[in-house]
């Protein structure tokens, strides 16, 4: 199931071509290394990366990242040893999720979120980065999925690994992007950019703050 390759074609065709007219030389993390990237630069370093993903691909410890597809396969996901599945499109049409279909084996977090810049994420950084702790902490196996895998799910991953491993947005990019290729849309772009700038700014102590459920 996971090792089967597949083209991610979530990407916005316009989005790209901006994206390739707005700079003709490559950034990477390491040429942006020690400040926060602008959103031209951030998806500069999306958009070089490798265009292929599977299922659903471990990008941290016991972290998988992936699509719907993956996420309706109960017996490859217990297979896997997934003990959380977190739904960052949960209600839309494509992607089953709730405590009845995973049954009291899983533990389940849905986001209702939509793939659009327009959507407001953000609120859900903390509460979704706190689940993914908590599940990880505790000697679990975390599955976090959208339809496609590299925008909503992305975004909040990305997220989770810079509230509670203090990595830069670059940093977390850069480790995510050596297992799978992500590319958030330029609204949940921007809302990661401001986080990064909080937490660099010292906004690290909201964490435990911002520990709500849903």
């Amino acid at each position: 199931m996971t090792d089967k390759k597949l083209t991610c074609d979530h990407q916005d065709p316009e989005q790209n071509k901006d994206t390739e007219e707005e700079g003709k030389s490559t950034c990477t993390t390491e040429d942006l290394k020690g400040r926060i990237p602008t959103l031209q630069e951030l998806e500069q370093v999306l958009y070089s990366a490798p265009r292929s993903c599977r299922h659903g691909d471990e990008v941290w410890p016991n972290l998988y990242l992936g699509d719907m597809f993956m996420s309706h396969d109960k017996l490859g996901l217990w297979q896997l040893g997934i003990t959380h599945v977190l739904n960052a499109a949960h209600g839309k049409l494509c992607c089953k999720g709730s405590d009845d279909f995973y049954g009291t084996t899983v533990k389940y977090l849905g986001v209702p979120a939509n793939d659009l810049p327009t959507f407001d994420l953000s609120p859900f950084f903390y509460p979704a980065a706190e689940f993914i702790h908590q599940a990880l902490t505790s000697g679990g196996k975390v599955f976090v999925h959208c339809a496609v895998g590299v925008s909503r799910s992305a975004a909040l991953v990305l997220a989770y690994l810079m509230i509670h491993h203090d990595l830069s947005l670059l940093s977390s990019v850069h480790y995510v992007q050596q297992k799978r290729w992500i590319f958030p849309n330029r609204g949940f772009l921007r809302q990661l950019i401001a986080l990064d700038r909080k937490l660099q700014h010292g906004g690290s102590n909201e964490v435990k703050d911002n520990e709500e459920k849903l």
